[in-house]
């Protein structure tokens, strides 16, 4: 019953927030931070309590799994497992769930209950999305965590909010209707070859299909799971929804909500359509490509500190694309890290423009300057995770960027080239985004506040997970490989497409040993 308590947990802390904001605004705070440090520690133990399972380089199983029929007559079940890879999602979730509420536990002063209530339900969505392996119960979870990430932005974002809003949920949800029917169609497709209808992901692999229906099936998936990246040209919400969403809402967005298309895909997209999925995969990695050198550019070009910060998403995700479709092992271990390293490093870059709007009540990067003199704290912070986002050698991002270009190299050498631009701009941006910010003159202002001992906890725990991801990457590689070996073992058509070789053990599998 684990699984079931990893999502019953935030949505009984968002309701408990809620209903007892009215005796105290301190009452939510604690209760969601306690609801999402549970949920890092039940996903933790089950990581220590499985790690012989977890790294065993051989045939896939679920390290756990739930099975309960639900509405049989329809093929519809309760269905959840988890791999190594959706452990690796869930404590990133709890995770950046943690530090969100840390963060916000001054930024939000209105309608604090119901704000942790959106807060901890989005939560419980985004681990039901890593969780679900009934199609129909993976698609209830990606429309539930949209809803109360929508009031977030709504009710607790900035100026244009109830635009950017709109537009988050307009994008999300047409493309959400768009996977509906795709996984309504491949319902139907199983069950007219099989005389099974069923939603149950491990019986829908293999499906018998013409080309054709394959093809507008998968473009289905795909397509919500590009916007949701975002990949370009889907990605225009991201900027917006990014700017006018409040911090807990900023770090949600860049640490999980992407990061939800890159598990659709590596979970579902791919390994249900793989023959279609090799025919589609240099359009992928070109748009991959496209999104990295596009964000870039876009990103040098910004005044809005923050949304200089969410078109660098954009460029990094970009990496993640590249990585899962050039299908080899040691790109797909970058695209995991990437993932991760990405999640946390970009989060944190959120905290601190959110941490600096709260002093400064601007954004814009010319009305700043000179804050390392009067708040060092926060500059130091600043530095450091803007050298994580540039690719630093030694911090996490690194490994992942390399190992993505390291195995995309093997499968399409001039791509990976041009996507090696995409570090140079990286560096530039990073750079001037820290110069703009901390350095030069001193502009006239009101007097910044530094790190207190709350934030600098936040900011340091990030650091620390992005320092020893960079140095010591094994254990994140190691419990990926399962699902790395898995998966091109599924998507064997892919793989015989391309002319890559990889590192592997005699039986095929890639052994991060």
């Amino acid at each position: 019953m684990i699984l079931i308590l990893l999502i019953l947990i935030p949505f009984a802390g968002g309701l408990l927030s809620w209903l007892l904001s009215r005796w105290s605004d301190k009452w939510p705070r604690w209760l969601s931070l306690v609801a999402v440090g549970l949920d890092l520690a039940l996903a933790f133990s089950l990581w220590i309590g499985h790690r012989s399972s977890l790294y065993f380089i051989g045939k896939e199983t679920w390290i756990a799994e739930v099975k309960i029929k639900w509405i049989p007559g329809l093929g519809i079940g309760f269905h959840l497992a988890m791999d190594g890879l959706s452990l690796l999602m869930v404590m990133l979730t709890a995770f950046l769930g943690i530090m969100s509420v840390a963060a916000s536990w001054t930024e939000i002063r209105e309608r604090v209950g119901f704000f942790h209530f959106n807060l901890m339900w989005s939560l419980a969505g985004i681990v039901g999305v890593f969780l679900s392996l009934d199609l129909f119960l993976f698609y209830f979870f990606w429309e539930l965590m949209l809803v109360p990430m929508y009031f977030l932005i709504a009710l607790w974002g900035h100026e244009r909010r109830i635009y950017a809003a709109v537009k988050f949920f307009i994008f999300t949800q047409l493309s959400g209707l768009l996977m509906l029917a795709s996984i309504l169609g491949l319902y139907f497709a199983h069950g007219q070859s099989t005389g099974t209808f069923t939603f149950d992901y491990e019986q829908l692999l293999g499906t018998t299909m013409s080309s054709t229906k394959a093809l507008f099936l998968m473009l289905g998936f795909v397509i919500a799971f590009l916007v949701k990246l975002p990949a370009v040209p889907f990605h225009t919400w991201l900027p917006d929804a990014h700017t006018e969403a409040p911090t807990a809402g900023s770090v949600i967005l860049a640490g999980l909500l992407l990061k939800t298309g890159a598990y659709g895909l590596l979970r579902f997209a791919v390994p249900l359509f793989p023959g279609t999925a090799s025919d589609f995969s240099n359009i992928a990695m070109v748009l991959g490509v496209a999104g990295i050198l596009y964000g870039a550019m876009l990103a040098f070009a910004q005044r809005d500190f923050k949304r200089l910060v969410a078109y660098t998403s954009v460029s990094h995700m970009g990496f993640v694309l590249l990585g899962i479709f050039a299908g080899n092992a040691l790109a797909l271990q970058g695209a995991v890290i990437q993932i991760i390293c990405h999640g946390v490093s970009t989060g944190a870059l959120f905290i601190i423009v959110g941490a600096l709007q709260e002093r400064i009540h601007s954004r814009d990067l010319e009305k700043m300057g000179g804050l390392w003199t009067v708040a060092p704290r926060i500059g130091g912070a600043g530095l450091f995770f803007a050298l994580a986002s540039l690719g630093l050698p030694g911090l996490g991002n690194f490994v992942g960027e390399f190992l993505v270009l390291a195995g995309a190299y093997a499968v399409n050498p001039g791509l990976t080239v041009v996507a090696t631009v995409g570090l140079v701009a990286a560096t530039l941006y990073s750079l001037w985004m820290v110069q703009g910010a901390f350095f030069g003159p001193r502009k006239e202002g009101p007097k910044v506040p530094d790190f207190g001992a709350r934030e600098m906890s936040v900011v340091l725990l990030m650091m620390a997970v992005i320092v020893w991801i960079g140095i010591y990457p094994r254990p994140i590689i190691k419990a990926a490989t399962r699902t790395v070996n898995t998966l091109r073992q599924t998507v064997g058509p892919v793989q015989s497409n391309k002319k890559a070789t990889q590192p592997s053990s005699p039986g095929g599998n890639y052994d991060p040993q």
